[in-house]
């Protein structure tokens, strides 16, 4: 057979395959699902609610090795004072960038104990460069309602109803169940 014979039947033969998988059906029978909630954290004081358990092993300042561990609160709205809650953002944060801009490994459970999916979870994992700008972390499980789920989650900081002492996050997730 000729090259370009080859060539035409390579392209013809995925044609065909691509035509045979419609549109979508990765998501067949799945459902996304959209949920907005707002993650208050108190940076410092005896409430605050993230604290570096372990210190780098390198001294000197050094962040690598350092692992954070942290329990948030999860609101319906950025006023912590005239929202509800909704649940808890608890994880941990290995500092593990070494070669020039610092990285974070972010393990999270987002355990829901009110609202509409009050005694489900979702579990989270990804890498924070800044925490001022989008941070995408992937959806890997959960449990509950969110059993077998996957998708992603889309945290932005909030300047406007931040304060020196509290800092507070709005995040979506999109979630396939």
């Amino acid at each position: 057979m000729a090259p370009s014979s080859q060539l035409l039947t390579l392209v013809l033969l995925l044609l065909a395959a691509s035509a045979a998988v419609p549109r979508g059906a990765a998501l067949h029978g799945t459902n996304l699902k959209r949920i907005r909630a707002y993650m208050h954290q108190t940076l410092t004081g005896p409430n605050a609610t993230e604290v570096t358990s372990v210190q780098s092993p390198l001294g000197g300042g050094a962040t690598f090795g350092q692992i954070t561990v942290l329990d948030n609160e999860l609101r319906d709205g950025p006023n912590r004072w005239r929202s509800s809650p909704l649940g808890r953002f608890q994880g941990l944060v290995a500092e593990v960038g070494l070669a020039g801009t610092p990285g974070l490994l972010s393990a999270a459970n987002v355990v829901f104990t009110a609202g509409r999916h009050r005694g489900s979870t979702l579990a989270m994992l990804g890498t924070v460069q800044n925490l001022r700008v989008t941070v995408e972390r992937s959806v890997v499980g959960g449990t509950g309602e969110f059993r077998m789920a996957r998708g992603y989650s889309s945290m932005v900081y909030m300047a406007g109803p931040s304060t020196p002492n509290n800092d507070v996050y709005m995040i979506d997730f999109f979630v396939h169940v």
